[in-house]
This record gives structure tokens, C-alpha cells and sequence, in this order.
């Protein structure tokens, strides 16, 4: 049993017998550190927690042609996931911040399959594998800070951060286990489908093909400069050994997923907003959709499995904005284009996106806790992907035999009630005009109920 050098009347039980001996000994020494620090002008440890359920049902619609093994099922669907989190942290030594996070998920997603779709209708449906709930470790990483002067600013904390304070100027180093999105493409209104939108493209950029597992993390670094209202990112991530797998690709110099980050900090009529610009490249061993087009022999085929022989290269370029209107709405945007060549590496199935929305706090009809979000989200596929599907094939995530080709329009909104301290109660309806860019379906309505809780 792994205990902390030093400390006195400290230890652990074992939880899973499928955690490895390096989540065993961090999990135990920042969790022998913690105290009561909540109070505390800057926290030395933290301890918080999250659970998270989602239910969602769709009614039938419109099938068009006979789906596919890789087609949304036409008759009326339940789906569900569910998620509970532990983030525990210390700070080890100046400037430091150590994260560790295990998770337990369940869910079934609609069609038994996560299929379907580009823009899929929750947010946490890749981290379930099925109704027996699974224990796994999520993030465990080390965040460093070197202040560089310009004054301090308070940090609050949150999940996966302490209180304290920090210079204007600074830059930070996080590096290990964690998710490209927990440093790149924040946005204050659109950015998490646990307590904000559900639907994937109202969280990120849909055609972001961040390097990630299944679940959407990976190890890597990422650095930031702060300087003034500026901020520069730089990153790599580990890819899937397999496009869209749990195993990992640790050649760092061969396969690997880049980004680099601008983003402005301004005032527009004394109300704050940001900009950010963001690029990312991936290498890997991919297929090109034109080569699996030319391998289709047959209906229904997916031949990207065939073509999947040498290395590539896909990158892609996006615009993320948002601004505060008054002090209880903000409007976002995000837009992004990817070169669509090859097959999908660890994300979705779109190689063009947009989402535009707005975000309002309930404070405006006297209830603070609760907020309201509408979104308009499109997706669209390159002309490359786009063929192959026409052909008759099929890819990882969509792919109905046939296409009829429209761009996926997504509305969504949602209403989420404080309905005591730190759980809300979230109604959410999306509405999805040609689901996986075939006019020959839908629409399709999808109605969904989401608890949330933090402590």
C-alpha cells in the first residue's frame, strides 16, 4: 500500500484492481495532503466532485433510404449516459499544481452504435461503454507557472484549478494526461455539455480533429504565454494507434496531434470579449477518402479500412469569438474548416463548421442560478468525403448506403434551473435537419433531461 514520505496516520484502500501503480502513488500523496483550504486566499490543495446524468429520447422520423449498420435508427430511441468525478489537487512546490482525476461512466448511446451523426447529442456519450458503469483514470497532470511581473490577477477556484493569484504576464507548462480542449478553444459561453450546450458542435469547433483516445483525452504538453490582453498556445498531443481507439500512439515524433492558439483580449462598448485563432496539424497513418472511393466494389462498403496504409498529414484553421452584451447575455461564434482529404482521426465526421448562439443568466427575471442557451450549429463535409459517401460507402460514424448531400443543421436550446446550491436541472430540445448531411432523413427531434451536481 502506497503512502506519502513523511506524512503520519495516512493511507489508502484500494478501489480498482484495474488502476496502474502510477495512478496509485499520485492518487495517494494528493490525497494525503488535503485539508480544509476552501476558505484560503490561495488553496494548497483541492478536492471537488462532479455527477452528471443525461437522458434523451428522439420520436421516429422520416428513414429515406434503408439505413445502414452506420445510419441514426428511424424508430423512436432512449439513450443515456452517466458520469461521476473526483478532481483532486495540491501544489507540490512553488508554482506548481498537481491534478488527478478518476472517473466512473456509463451510457448507451442511440442505434446501439455511435452513429449517425456529425453533430452528436451529448457531450459525454464517449466516455460510456455500456450500462455497467467503469472506473478509469481521466487526467493526471502537472501544471507550472513562472510569473513574469504586470501585476497579479486573481485565479478562482474550480475544477482542476486553485485559488490563488498569478501575474498578468506569465507562462504556464501543463504537461501529462489531459485533454487538448482543458487549454485550447475555452469559451465562456459555449464550453461545457455538462452545464452548458450538449450537442459536440456547441462545445468545441465540430471539425476540430483534436488528437485524443475514444474518450477524448491523451498525454502531451501545452504551453501558454500570457502578455498584457494576449495569449500565445503551442501544443502536441498523443493520436489513437487506431483513428478513434482507446490505445494510444506514444511515437511522438512520427504521429502526433499540433496546435498553436493567438487569442485578444479586448473591450467592445467597455464590455469585454475575446478572439482566438486557432490552427492544429496531425500526422498518422490515415486513409484518403479518394483512395476508398476507388476501392468500392460494393453498397455499404467501408474501405478506408483497405486504404488505411500510410502515413498523412490533416490539419485545419478556426475563429472563436466571444463578447458580452449585458451584463446577463454574451453571444459566441466559432468557425472552422479542415482540409477533409482523409478519414476522421479521434473526433467527428465534419470537415466544416459553424455555431453561433447566445447565452443568458437567469438574473434578468430574478433567478441568478439559472441560464438559457440557443444555438444554431451547420456542418459540412468535404468534397472528397462527401464522394465517398455518394459512391455507397461507408466510414466510421455515418454513411447510409446513398447520399443525398445537404449540410447538418443543428438548433438547439436549453433551460437549466438552480434548483438548490450546485445542482441544476437542465431541459434541452435539438433539432436536426439532414442527420449525417442526408436529405433523404429527417428531420429528427431530440428531446433530453440533464441533472447535474458539484460539490
Amino acid at each position: 500500500m502506497p503512502t506519502c514520505v513523511g506524512a503520519t496516520d495516512c493511507s489508502m484502500t484500494c478501489m480498482s484492481s484495474k488502476f496502474s501503480q502510477h495512478l496509485w502513488l499520485a492518487s495517494a500523496c494528493i490525497a494525503c495532503s488535503f485539508a480544509q483550504a476552501a476558505d484560503q486566499v490561495t488553496e494548497t490543495t483541492s478536492a471537488r466532485y462532479q455527477s452528471t446524468y443525461n437522458w434523451q429520447w428522439h420520436p421516429s422520423f422520416s428513414g429515406g433510404t434503408t439505413p445502414t449498420s452506420k445510419s441514426l435508427v428511424p424508430t423512436s430511441e432512449r439513450m443515456y449516459t452517466f458520469s461521476t468525478t473526483a478532481h483532486w489537487g495540491a501544489r507540490l512546490w512553488e508554482g506548481s499544481e498537481v491534478y488527478i482525476n478518476p472517473e466512473i461512466a456509463s451510457g448507451i448511446p442511440f442505434s446501439s452504435e455511435l452513429v449517425g451523426l456529425g453533430g452528436f447529442t451529448n457531450g459525454e456519450i464517449t466516455r460510456a461503454g455500456g450500462s455497467d458503469p467503469k472506473l478509469y483514470l481521466q487526467r493526471l497532470f502537472l501544471r507550472q507557472t513562472w510569473n513574469r511581473g504586470g501585476g497579479s490577477e486573481s485565479v478562482e477556484s474550480d475544477f482542476n484549478q486553485m485559488a490563488g493569484q498569478v501575474d498578468k504576464n506569465r507562462f504556464v507548462l501543463t504537461v501529462g494526461n489531459f485533454s487538448t480542449l482543458d487549454v485550447f478553444d475555452d469559451n465562456a459561453y459555449a464550453k461545457d455539455a455538462r452545464t452548458q450546450f450538449m450537442n459536440w458542435g456547441g462545445w468545441t469547433y465540430a471539425a476540430y480533429d483534436y488528437a485524443a483516445d475514444a474518450r477524448g483525452f491523451g498525454w502531451g504538453f501545452a504551453g501558454e504565454w500570457y502578455q498584457e490582453d494576449w495569449v500565445f498556445r503551442f501544443g502536441r498531443m498523443t493520436p489513437p494507434k487506431l483513428p478513434n481507439g482507446l490505445a494510444l500512439d506514444f511515437r511522438f515524433n512520427r504521429h502526433y496531434g499540433d496546435q498553436v492558439e493567438i487569442e485578444k483580449g479586448y473591450l467592445l462598448n467597455n464590455r469585454p470579449g475575446k478572439l482566438r485563432v486557432l490552427a492544429y496539424r496531425n500526422r498518422g497513418v490515415l486513409a484518403r477518402f479518394d483512395d476508398a472511393r476507388s476501392a468500392i466494389t460494393a453498397v455499404g462498403q467501408e474501405t478506408i479500412l483497405d486504404v488505411r496504409t500510410k502515413e498523412q498529414i490533416k490539419y485545419g484553421l478556426g475563429i472563436n469569438t466571444e463578447q458580452e452584451i449585458t451584463d446577463t447575455l454574451g453571444l459566441f461564434l466559432r468557425v472552422m474548416k479542415s482540409d477533409g482529404r482523409t478519414e476522421t482521426q479521434a473526433f467527428t465526421e465534419v470537415d466544416e463548421s459553424i455555431a453561433l448562439g447566445a447565452y443568458f443568466k437567469g438574473s434578468a427575471w430574478g433567478r441568478a442560478k439559472d441560464t438559457v442557451g440557443v444555438a444554431l450549429m451547420m456542418n459540412g463535409l468535404s468534397r472528397e468525403r462527401r464522394q465517398y459517401l455518394e459512391a455507397g460507402g461507408v466510414s466510421f460514424f455515418i454513411g447510409d448506403g446513398s447520399l443525398n448531400y445537404k449540410p447538418e443543421t443543428i438548433v438547439e436550446t436549453f433551460y437549466s434551473i438552480g434548483v438548490i446550491k450546485n445542482v441544476w436541472l437542465t431541459g434541452d430540445y435539438q433539432h436536426i435537419q439532414n442527420p449525417a448531411y442526408n436529405a433523404a432523413r429527417g428531420p429528427v427531434d431530440v428531446f433530453a433531461i440533464r441533472a447535474h451536481a458539484e460539490f
